[in-house]
């Protein structure tokens, strides 16, 4: 449990600039990419959050040498004393992306143990099209006692996906990048973070083409060389600024972001009544008029982000009209919305529907964090309601935002930590 808890007073516009931090969806798949490196690595741009530095253990249980300049965002890792396979429960426990050590393991070692992922409460999410990608490999893979593990000679083949799939796709480009000759990925997910991995793997030396469509095609490549590489900004810190400011009805200038990844965001907020504003490497979000409900389903990339389906259901609750939000990746991402009954939200929701009915004004209340994205939708919550917003394990925020209070109350934010 958390010891502290973050206090909101909302109804205050936010207004100036913000600068995007790197990617945590990026990051967690670009550092254990660096097991697959007979060289020292570089990485930059890197965000100041939990996940980051779980990673930063499980390498150095591994036997890696780690430094993190978190003021400067850059990690240095030199995989070159790695001597385990093993990562164990109490490690995975504390992240989902974990799960990417096994690519990146069974790549360096023929070899991986892994201890189930933890993360954030979202709902099931099935791990078979990894151990099917696996398997296609040439992998035997088992699973008993917390741990799954993966184990054989790789060789290049044709994997076919059941359906597009983020973490499937990482990993089994990470175990292929060293497999021998040549694997394809057939309905492979798109999602920028996956094409800034395959840039990371090219920049070592490996031969990754198609990242970005749904084909990919990677050949082994049995040496990878040292890179100094910066990952790309984060897309989803981009649009819950994006949506903060909307929220409050401010006028905020977000730089450092790739305004192409927002597309699917974007033209939500203008189909709501919301100026949005696109130039080379900032995005400017300021009010126009009372926003409008609009219907949301979420999609792999490009369609709508799952991981802003929570923040943006956050500001239909006070849109004039009857909104309608669609989940179709995780079955269990609503429970921000329970939260928020008690700020006067008016919401029915039905498997994965969510029915939302705008309401003239939410009020303070205490709420609970229930995971990631859910904490960054009470936020913006809070910052919409009038008085005072309690929200308890804040701490789960921090595994994917970089200093957002500190961002916020920079653009005029009422936002505070107390002792609980």
């Amino acid at each position: 449990m958390d010891d502290y808890k973050l206090l909101i007073t909302g109804e205050i516009p936010l207004t100036g600039d913000t600068t995007v931090s790197g990617g945590k969806n990026t990051a967690v798949a670009v550092i254990p990419a660096v097991l697959l490196c007979d060289e020292p690595c570089v990485l930059d741009n890197l965000p100041d959050i939990e996940d980051v530095r779980v990673l930063s253990d499980i390498l150095l249980s591994l036997g890696a040498t780690v430094t993190f300049d978190s003021v400067n965002k850059r990690m240095t890792i030199d995989p070159r004393g790695v001597t385990s396979c093993t990562v164990p429960y109490k490690l995975t426990q504390k992240m989902r992306a974990s799960y990417y050590l096994l690519g990146a393991l069974l790549a360096r070692c023929g070899e991986a143990n892994v201890g189930y992922p933890g993360g954030c409460a979202i709902g099931n999410r099935p791990f078979d099209q990894h151990i099917k990608g696996f398997q296609s490999l040439g992998a035997e893979v088992t699973e008993g006692g917390g741990m799954i593990c993966a184990k054989g000679s790789l060789h290049g083949s044709t994997v076919f996906f059941d359906r597009a799939t983020v973490g499937g796709t990482i990993n089994v480009m990470l175990a292929a990048a060293k497999a021998k000759g040549l694997t394809v990925l057939c309905n492979a997910a798109r999602e920028p973070h996956i094409v800034d991995l395959a840039n990371f793997l090219n920049s070592m030396g490996g031969s990754v083409k198609g990242a970005g469509t749904d084909t990919i095609r990677i050949k082994g490549m049995p040496h990878l060389h040292q890179s100094h590489y910066a990952v790309i900004p984060d897309q989803i810190e981009t649009g819950t600024l994006m949506i903060a400011a909307a929220a409050t009805k401010g006028d905020v200038t977000i730089h450092g972001c790739i305004p192409t990844h927002m597309e699917a965001l974007t033209a939500k907020l203008l189909e709501m009544g919301v100026s949005v504003t696109d130039m080379d490497d900032a995005i400017r979000v300021r009010p126009i008029g009372p926003h409008r409900a609009v219907n949301i389903k979420t999609q792999e990339y490009p369609g709508f982000p799952t991981d802003l389906q929570q923040p943006m259901s956050a500001l239909l609750c006070k849109a004039q009209g009857n909104s309608m939000v669609t989940e179709t990746i995780f079955e269990s991402r609503f429970k921000h919305l329970n939260e928020m009954l008690r700020m006067g939200a008016h919401v029915r929701i039905a498997e994965q529907t969510a029915w939302i009915e705008g309401v003239q004004e939410l009020h303070g209340a205490p709420v609970t964090v229930t995971d990631l994205r859910a904490g960054a939708a009470l936020v913006i919550a809070g910052l919409m309601a009038a008085g005072t917003t309690e929200i308890y394990e804040p701490g789960l925020i921090e595994r994917g935002y970089e200093h957002i209070e500190r961002k916020l109350r920079h653009l005029g934010a009422n936002i505070r930590r107390e002792p609980v």
